[in-house]
């Protein structure tokens, strides 16, 4: 079938209304009318090259959520009319030991949901910036909040379970004091989440005008990191640091935060490296520095479920699909709170005669 999106045909140039061709569902594929799609900043570094591998036409977009249109004849665990999202994942391998642990996201064959590998033309899968996707039922999730509430969901599907699966890893709880590097995209959900969970939340933002608005995502603590005085109050006692930046910056002034075994985990992706981390900030407390990339399929669904129950969603700016360049240079500008999200609706209403791939 022949739907609408929008994408880009080179890295330099910008994203344009775009017709791509979805696949017919087969036996255990879910169909899906998408009707909003999350920005991610990922989104900003793949389509413009600034990861490498990036393959062209790319259709960005991993915060999909939207209305089960067709079933495969195997499908049992949805039907049309179901609200469902789409995640960062379409495919893994299914049967290596991270795959049968839950965790699809460090199958060394995950595909992601735009740019990975597939028999579908154009030969690498197209993103959410469209008007329907089409897949497989074991990476389908289902959404129970309330269906007025659908937009500001579907940055759960990526910002969502990038923070919470590492607050669910490292235990954090109440009687743990945590901090959130960052206010944005994924820091507003570290923090919503962090609190929901029950921890003492400390933001930390180089901006002292962020104060009352982390305070209003649930934060008991804003620091300003770029203020010595304030950084030095909180020495040794971290259990537990989420780090959201997605720019090179200095990891060792946060570890002189953390209490002995306390760990700093890195989820903001930067194109560039961070400067190398002071070693001996780690050694002389036994802090650890970690990673973590988004979630499995079961995490994830526990994620959804979760902030249905507490009534946590993300907070977004809706734009049309023509709105997306000038949304990539407010995001590089910091000029959103926090999410912006797009309205599918607005992809057929577009005056712009679409490019045709193939």
């Amino acid at each position: 079938m022949t739907i609408k999106a929008y994408g880009a045909q080179a890295g330099d140039l910008p994203l344009e209304p775009l017709d791509i061709v979805r696949r017919a569902p087969g036996p255990h594929d879910v169909q899906i009318d998408i009707a909003y799609c999350g920005v991610c900043h990922s989104d900003i570094h793949q389509v413009r090259s600034e990861w490498a591998g990036t393959l062209y036409p790319c259709i960005p977009g991993h915060e999909i959520v939207g209305r089960v249109s067709a079933v495969g004849a195997h499908v049992s665990g949805f039907k049309p009319g179901d609200l469902v999202g789409v995640g960062c994942i379409v495919d893994s391998c299914k049967h290596c030991d991270d795959c049968a642990a839950g965790l699809e996201n460090y199958c060394d064959n995950m595909v992601g949901t735009y740019n990975g590998p597939t028999p579908d033309a154009p030969g690498h899968t197209l993103g959410g910036y469209s008007e329907q996707i089409v897949v497989h039922e074991r990476y389908v999730l289902r959404v129970r909040h309330p269906e007025s509430e659908l937009a500001a969901v579907a940055p759960l599907l990526c910002a969502g379970i990038t923070t919470y699966s590492p607050l669910r890893h490292w235990k954090v709880g109440p009687g743990h004091k945590v901090g959130v590097v960052g206010i944005g995209g994924l820091g507003h959900m570290g923090i919503k989440l962090a609190h929901a969970m029950g921890a003492h939340v400390v933001a930390f933002t180089t901006s002292p005008s962020k104060r009352d608005a982390a305070k209003a995502l649930g934060a008991d603590e804003v620091v300003v990191s770029r203020d010595a005085d304030e950084m030095a109050a909180h020495t040794q006692s971290f259990d537990f640091i989420l780090n959201t930046v997605a720019a090179p910056h200095d990891l060792d002034a946060f570890f002189a935060l953390l209490k002995r075994d306390g760990t700093m985990t890195l989820v903001g992706a930067p194109a560039t490296p961070h400067p190398s981390p002071e070693v001996f900030s780690l050694i002389m407390k036994r802090r650890s520095l970690a990673g973590s990339m988004i979630g499995g399929i079961p995490e994830t669904q526990e994620m959804l479920d979760f902030c249905a129950e507490h009534g946590i969603v993300a907070d977004i700016e809706m734009i049309r699909a023509d709105q997306i360049n000038e949304a990539y240079e407010r995001m590089l500008r910091g000029d959103v709170k926090y999410r912006f999200v797009i309205e599918t609706a607005s992809l057929a209403a577009g005056d712009t005669p679409p490019a045709r791939l193939g």
